[in-house]
């Protein structure tokens, strides 16, 4: 291309290896002032000339791929691809120099391409978790199987360029490595299959609140890697375990009381067995008073008197005639308190019951699911119905049982040391 120029300084009497030397010197620096302007052109007026675009659409994708770099990274192929072309045609005379040249930018091309693409599948990733049907797939472990992939190819390309030799004739080599391979990427092959698990089963997914106390887990998944699943527990420190535990051993899933719409309240008030009594008819004067329980009394109270009559029993004969207890009437008053309560989901499972005595006296059980699932204010609602219940059960004649504390005690100790004399009634 510049035998010209080779010519004149040959003419002016240059020794003619100093004159090789020159002109491949001249004609690398013609390449490099090639791959400049390509170099130029395109950062400088294509790739500002996109970024502006996107920056002014309203779509988002586009801002994501910005973000990550793809468009920037992509730029720097232009060089590699003009210093490509333009080796053979600059370096005529220098064939062993252009074919060095041709592979240093395909190695070059490579390189760059596979950046960008791990950048691309990154801003991918990004764009995917907008959607609200993303949650259920390891997007993140899914991109780093493909990177993966990626990378293994980039690396079987650069090898086979560097060495002058047919990929085909690396990858039928790389079968005698299959096992060490294995091993080497055993948690890799592991996760993956995991993540396909997971995925596959609907098991779970980013933004769980997963409980695995083996681990210490208990909070959100933020992420679903191909090795590894990351969880910020409630107390904002992050627990990062192998993909693979969440297959070979067991979890616990809320997902499934996010997605019902309601959370559960599962309380027991202790009642004291020695306040359980019969209830007279002044006792049930005064529940008939009280507004969600009133209807009960009378309905309860009209039935009694039917059955009494029927079978002859007066009405003072406690042990034979039909009667109405203060438990059975406080927990038809608990009932119909969490019927009209607002926050109390009536379409769910709504039990209030007895479990079986205990020494910590009889236990109510209430069993039943609130409307609010934010944690806070499920808490405050929670405690509110409890508090509720607890400062009506006086109101029945029933005490809620405590095991003697301190204060009980000296009450005890000095009722013991200070025994009521004879004739002079205790307090």
């Amino acid at each position: 291309m510049l035998s010209p120029l080779r010519g004149w300084l040959a003419e002016g009497g240059l020794d003619a290896a100093y004159v090789e030397w020159l002109m491949l010197g001249v004609e690398l620096l013609l390449v490099a002032l090639f791959a400049f302007l390509a170099d130029y052109v395109v950062k400088r007026i294509v790739v500002s000339r996109v970024t502006a675009l996107a920056r002014r659409s309203e779509s988002h994708w586009d801002d994501r791929v910005l973000e990550h770099g793809v468009i920037q990274r992509l730029a720097h192929v232009a060089p590699a691809i003009v210093i490509y072309l333009s080796a053979d045609l600059v370096l005529a005379d220098f064939a062993a120099a252009a074919s060095l040249l041709r592979r240093a930018a395909l190695v070059y091309m490579i390189a760059v391409t596979t950046a960008a693409a791990f950048s691309g599948l990154n801003a991918a990733v990004d764009i995917a978790r907008e959607s609200p049907t993303s949650r259920s797939l390891p997007l993140r472990g899914i991109a780093q199987v493909v990177k993966m992939a990626l990378f293994a190819i980039a690396a079987v390309s650069t090898v086979s360029i560097i060495l002058n030799e047919s990929p085909l004739l690396l990858l039928s080599g790389l079968g005698a490595m299959s096992a060490v391979a294995m091993f080497v990427f055993k948690d890799a092959i592991l996760g993956f299959v995991a993540g396909v698990q997971l995925s596959t089963n609907r098991m779970v997914a980013r933004g769980d609140w997963i409980e695995m106390p083996s681990h210490g887990v208990d909070g959100d998944v933020i992420e679903v890697g191909l090795t590894t699943v990351k969880v910020q527990n409630f107390d904002k420190t992050i627990v990062t375990i192998p993909t693979y535990a969440l297959v070979s051993e067991s979890f616990k899933n809320w997902r499934g009381m996010s997605e019902s719409g309601g959370r559960r309240i599962k309380r027991a008030i202790n009642i004291d067995i020695g306040s359980v009594r019969f209830c007279d008819d002044e006792m049930l004067d005064r529940f008939a008073r009280i507004r969600h329980v009133a209807e009960f009394v009378e309905s309860k109270r009209a039935e009694a008197d039917s059955s009494n009559t029927e079978l002859g029993v007066a009405a003072a004969d406690l042990a034979n005639g039909e009667r109405l207890t203060n438990a059975t009437v406080y927990r038809a008053y608990v009932v119909g308190y969490l019927r009209q309560h607002p926050l109390v989901h009536q379409d769910m499972t709504f039990l209030v019951r007895h479990l079986n005595p205990t020494e910590h006296g009889l236990p109510i059980e209430i069993y039943v699911f609130c409307r609010e699932q934010e944690w806070a204010r499920y808490e405050a609602i929670q405690a509110d119905i409890i508090d509720h219940l607890f400062a009506m059960a006086p109101q029945f004649d029933l005490r809620v049982f405590q095991s003697p504390s301190g204060p009980d005690v000296e009450r005890a100790l000095a009722a013991a040391a200070d025994p009521p004399r004879a004739g002079v009634s205790a307090p």
